[in-house]
């Protein structure tokens, strides 16, 4: 390419020659050192004057000094008279900052943009950004290209009856992506979803209530509000409908709304199984009188009420509002703990913590309804359903309510604490079928080998390929992937160099190439050329 200069970065120069190497020229020169203080300085060696200048720079395991070197050789080459200044980052620093998390958070991929921009950056060429609105928080033209149409390939060659296949999401904030690969190789998707499982307060008068309350908020055992309620409260029986003489039904009487039995008015209704709230059906005993239902609470002509020791069962027109779906079977639960699937019959570590709630059942209850309820007693009213724990500063800091795509940190958190038992869902069928779990970004491995536990020991599957673009790897994830059983590859692209002493820790690991991708979007941006091609997939 004449008038065209590529300037490599010290965060991946094996990429930068790859890139060169298939666009028939050498990297431009370019002096990077630094200072003993830590300083960066770049010192541009060839002409640049009035060139498409191209400065490769990803993210390496020194990513704040990647980014300090891209500003400054973007200001040097600004300075040498550049016709133009693209930044080429396969893995865009900072990108899993794009939102607001807490109150006094920062969004800090905005904040590189702003820094790219007075730098004096003029275009971007990036692959699969963790959210493609970011490209809103850039003042110029931004390519975000896709790695999709490579793994799409490297499945159609190397997986055998990837017909057959399911991709599946770890999490549901990848759906979108996941229903984008399957869209494309004409596959089924499905979801795998953990939720944190809470410890409930129990206090003295719904101790025996809370702890027969089933998943669907349907008591296991028949009766057992009545108990539970003081021994002085009683269902009034219903009386017989008052009969009107006639001559006082043509006078107009006004309708008049008494104070009536809760238990009796639900009676009447027709709901003799109760509410499902827990709430409704932990009734004080004070609140139950014993008036009888007043005129205008007796049902209405035609409409019979149940009986109350009726058996839904006897009524034949009950059986066509069941609600029967067959695809509820596709929908699989499991237990985490540590991380891990686990049986049924394991003990679950948070049984310590509530075994030492049962002691506020011998509490009295309080003496004086004036007295404020003590606190023990407003946490039991909290809703069981609710899977998020936060902080009272990070609670709804944002206003309305929790954010439900949890950051991924959040999630490892949660699995690697062995104090903390995770329910994990999957939704689909994966029985006897191999699956692609999909992500962009592969960090640390335990939401990873969760979700690939959970497809194989509960769902059935025979093979598990985890695939993303970006290939961090922190920590020691190679190791752990490479423990895990329930793995067979791991698939990603050389986007993020992944050093050799990490690379030497699997035989699972599959690296893909994106010089191809990178020099083709290099030379049709220089020409002015569409790049609407290279999100096309070709077999």
């Amino acid at each position: 390419m004449r008038h065209a200069q590529i300037f490599s970065g010290s965060s991946h120069p094996s990429l930068v020659e790859g890139i060169c190497d298939r666009l028939g020229q050498k990297p431009g020169k370019a002096e990077l050192k630094k200072f003993s203080n830590g300083e960066t300085s770049v010192q541009i060696q060839t002409s640049i004057r009035d060139q498409d200048v191209f400065i490769v720079q990803s993210g390496s395991e020194k990513i704040n000094d990647n980014v300090m070197e891209l500003l400054i050789m973007i200001s040097a080459c600004k300075g040498g008279s550049a016709k133009s200044i693209t930044a080429v980052m396969p893995y865009f620093p900072y990108s899993r900052q794009s939102k607001k998390k807490s109150h006094r958070g920062a969004i800090t991929a905005r904040m590189i943009a702003n820094l790219l921009h007075v730098a004096g950056i003029n275009h971007v060429i990036t692959i699969d950004l963790h959210a493609s609105q970011m490209q809103g928080f850039f003042k110029c033209p931004v390519d975000n290209l896709v790695a999709e149409p490579l793994l799409a390939r490297w499945i159609r060659v190397n997986v055998p009856n990837w017909q057959d296949a399911v991709v599946v999401s770890k999490n549901p904030g990848g759906t979108k992506r996941v229903t984008s690969l399957a869209d494309a190789l004409k596959l089924s998707f499905g979801i795998v979803t953990t939720d944190r499982r809470r410890m409930r307060t129990v206090t003295w008068n719904e101790s025996a209530i809370y702890e027969r309350l089933g998943m669907d908020g349907t008591y296991e055992t028949s009766g057992l509000v009545e108990t539970a309620l003081d021994v002085d409260a009683h269902i009034v029986p219903l009386d017989p409908p008052i009969s009107i003489p006639s001559a006082e039904t043509s006078k107009p009487r006004l309708r008049t709304r008494a104070t009536s039995n809760p238990h009796t008015r639900r009676l009447v209704n027709g709901y003799s199984d109760g509410p499902s709230s827990p709430l409704a059906k932990s009734t004080r005993a004070s609140s139950i009188t014993d008036s009888p239902p007043s005129i205008a609470e007796q049902p209405e002509p035609g409409i019979s009420a149940a009986a109350p020791n009726s058996d839904p069962g006897d009524n034949p027109d009950a059986s066509g509002d069941e609600y029967t779906d067959e695809r509820a079977r596709d929908v699989i639960r499991g237990r985490l703990v540590h991380g891990h699937i686990v049986d049924e019959d394991h003990p679950s570590p948070a049984m310590s913590a509530v075994s030492n709630s049962t002691a506020h059942r011998n509490r009295p209850p309080p003496s004086d309804e004036n007295e404020p309820i003590p606190e023990h007693m407003m946490s039991s009213f909290i809703s069981t359903a609710s899977s998020l724990h936060h902080n009272r500063d990070t609670e709804h800091a944002l206003g309305g309510t929790v954010d439900a795509n949890a950051s991924d940190e959040e999630e490892e958190e949660d699995l690697k604490n062995p104090e903390l038992e995770t329910m994990v869902t999957l939704v689909g069928n994966v029985r006897d079928r191999p699956v692609f779990i999909m992500d962009d970004i592969i960090d640390k491995a335990g939401s990873w080998v969760a979700a690939a536990e959970t497809v194989v020991k509960r769902g059935g599957a025979t093979k598990v390929y985890c695939m993303a673009t970006h290939g961090l790897f922190g920590d020691d994830s190679l190791r752990e992937i490479e423990a895990c059983d329930c793995i067979d590859a791991v698939v990603v692209t050389n986007s993020f160099p992944i050093p050799v002493h990490k690379a030497a820790q699997t035989r699972k690991l599959v690296v893909l190439g994106v010089e191809n991708l990178l020099s083709e979007a290099i030379r049709r941006n220089h020409h002015g050329e569409s790049i609407n091609q290279l999100f096309m997939h070709y077999d």
